[in-house]
């Protein structure tokens, strides 16, 4: 497991230029090998030691990884500091994660509490996944999200509150930060063009010799007033509101 580690920071980090580095100088690679020490201690039923070796691993790496999570093969945890992982967490297969992000919960409730991760997720810088939801495989969650509610396996998830952007992601680049949609200023723009067009109507209203009840019969399909509306309601779904 340690080499299929090894091997993952290789290919996805440009930066990796020998395996004495890389060993001695990647705390997140440093956090892993605590922790697996550690959850194999935690599974037997060792109270204290394992949640001592979380401690120093956190003290040596600023990477905090509770001893009852569940890490797979090939994770990759870029740069590390303040990286949470909470203890119901399970992160798949060759998931990629960023600085400051958090797995964790929504309380103090008891049982499964904290997120389940897909294989070939990314997680981006700051981004927070939070409670008991699925994230489905090859998922990519943009830097600084909040993420509540389950997501699909192949999408790309940007906000706060995180909403799915993209389907069927088929991009090669790992996360694609210039290319990730501002979902906030597609609908601030949608709103502006609504209101836009309702300006010109009251003035078309105000300057025509039609009666109100004449205007209000003439047709009023339009293409980018319905383009608008889909935009408006995809971004409330999302927010589930």
């Amino acid at each position: 497991m340690l080499l299929t580690d090894l091997r993952t920071i290789f290919e996805r980090d440009p930066a990796a230029r020998n395996w004495l580095e890389v060993l001695f100088c990647y705390p997140g690679l440093q956090a892993l090998v605590f922790h697996r020490l550690a959850h194999w201690l935690y599974k037997i039923g060792i109270p204290f030691i394992p949640r001592f070796i979380s401690h120093i691993s956190r003290f040596l790496t600023g990477i905090e990884i509770h001893p009852g999570a569940l890490i797979g093969q090939g994770v990759f945890i870029d740069h590390g500091m303040g990286v949470v992982i909470g203890e119901t967490a399970i992160v798949g297969d060759h998931a990629l994660i960023y600085q400051g992000v958090t797995l964790g919960g929504t309380g103090k409730e008891s049982g499964k509490r904290h997120p389940t991760l897909g294989s070939h997720v990314v997680v981006g810088a700051g981004a927070k996944v939070l409670g008991n939801i699925q994230i489905g495989d090859r998922v990519r969650i943009g830097a600084g999200s909040v993420v509540l509610r389950d997501v699909p396996s192949n999408t790309t998830v940007v906000g706060i509150p995180g909403r799915v952007t993209r389907q069927n992601n088929s991009s090669t680049n790992v996360l694609d930060h210039d290319k990730v949609r501002d979902v906030e200023a597609e609908v601030i723009r949608a709103l502006f063009e609504r209101v836009k067009a309702l300006e010109k109507q009251f003035e078309q209203l105000q300057q025509s010799s039609f009666s109100p009840t004449e205007f209000d019969n003439e047709p009023t399909d339009n293409p980018k007033s319905k383009n608008s509306d889909g935009i408006i309601e995809d971004f409330l779904d999302g927010a589930g509101i």
